[in-house]
């Protein structure tokens, strides 16, 4: 084809308005394929997205949803994406996760054969086994794990329904096969990126310092959305035993989600709260300055389909602690560029000392993980990658 491929991408999220993984790969990826690709991402009406709008040469469409619970807000967009159907014209279909299976039925039911490529991050239906092993799971975990099973009954269905499947790890690929009975010869992996240009080492603490309140001697950072999988409960619990060594140590929480509440009174029932700031989501012009201002990097998901801030801290030369499961070894050379451990509040408390106490390990693992990262994981890679899955496609329209 000579022309650019049309690329209709959906996603409940607006992208351009939200910084979690999904939309920050939907972002950099089309902005790189601008000159393939002409790229038109349909989103949800959140955070006052009404307007189409273009930025870097890709277009946002506003698609009407709530912004409530999600299953509830993702049920009200496909709805409207299905409405949508005769005015959304492409040559290829994407989907990222379950953003899209009222636009497949539609094209299945009126037996339409252009390509429909299900984007799977974290394979929902391993996220809900992981979930569900809880010991003691709140009200709102138990909830939060009803509508899971729910939403990866669905993703299974568009997994097995679509042309092609994406995903972005040898783990989640396998997890695909096994879980949603999908033939692994119509999976294709590509990994997410992150951009080392952005994200690198720098002094650059400036306001940081007064954001998080206090001279504290070192920061454990977390960023990511706060939901049951990725493991907060653990790093609270980690740092009654962190301060015991270093008392000094503030714990920064970057990031927002349903669970901040009962996170932040977790932190007084375990009496570290004082230890604790939750910043909510920040500026994205401000993020960089906290990985920088960062001395330890942790991530205690109990399931990942990657991990793109594993990619941002090491990028930034910061040692990571994060539990040794699912896709996270990928992403992560274990003694190399940081330390996995075993899913326990213990092990983790110890990974976290062992590298607080001692700088030149830190940076050691720091100059190795940016490193490992630039050679391996970029944005350019993601695109190129998903150039030849778009192409692929694109050959059954011939």
């Amino acid at each position: 084809m000579n022309r650019k491929l049309k690329v209709a991408v959906f996603n409940t999220q607006p992208p351009h308005l939200y910084f979690g993984g999904v939309e920050r790969r939907i972002v950099e990826t089309a902005k790189r394929l601008v000159n393939e690709v002409d790229t038109t991402v349909y989103s949800g009406t959140k955070k006052g997205f009404n307007t189409t709008t273009v930025i870097d040469g890709t277009t946002f469409v506003p698609c009407s949803s709530t912004d409530k619970l999600y299953p509830l807000d993702n049920w009200v967009f496909n709805r409207t994406l299905s409405g949508m159907f005769d005015t959304i014209k492409a040559d290829i279909y994407e989907s990222h996760t379950v953003s899209g299976y009222g636009f497949l039925k539609v094209l299945k039911k009126r037996k339409i054969s252009k390509p429909f490529i299900q984007t799977v991050h974290g394979v929902l239906a391993d996220e809900y086994i992981q979930s569900s092993k809880s010991v003691s799971p709140s009200l709102r975990m138990k909830l939060s794990n009803v509508f899971m099973r729910h939403l990866a009954r669905i993703e299974k269905e568009a997994a097995r329904e679509a042309t092609l499947i994406v995903t972005v790890s040898r783990y989640s690929a396998q997890k695909i096969v096994q879980l949603y009975n999908v033939d692994e010869k119509k999976i294709r992996i590509v990994p997410n990126g992150v951009d080392p240009q952005r994200f690198k080492p720098t002094e650059d603490c400036e306001n940081v310092k007064d954001l998080i309140g206090g001279n504290s001697k070192h920061i454990v950072l977390f960023v990511g959305n706060l939901i049951p999988r990725k493991g907060l409960h653990f790093l609270i619990e980690a740092a009654k035993h962190v301060i015991k060594e270093s008392k000094e140590t503030k714990f920064v929480v970057v990031g927002d989600g349903p669970l901040k509440s009962h996170l932040i009174s977790y932190s007084k029932e375990q009496g570290v709260s004082d230890k604790f700031v939750f910043l909510g989501d920040v500026p994205e012009d401000m993020l960089h300055r906290l990985y920088n201002c960062a001395d330890v990097f942790a991530l205690p998901s109990i399931q990942e389909g990657q991990g793109i801030s594993l990619l941002e801290a090491q990028a930034t030369a910061k040692p990571v602690v994060a539990f040794n499961v699912s896709a996270i070894s990928e992403v992560v050379k274990n003694k190399e560029t940081g330390l996995l451990v075993k899913p326990d509040s213990y092990e983790l408390a110890n990974a976290i000392s062992c590298l607080l106490s001692n700088e030149s390990l830190r940076e050691k693992m720091g100059r190795s993980g940016r490193e490992f990262v630039s050679k391996t994981f970029s944005w350019d890679i993601c695109a190129q990658k998903m150039f030849q899955v778009y192409s692929e496609a694109a050959e059954r329209l011939v």
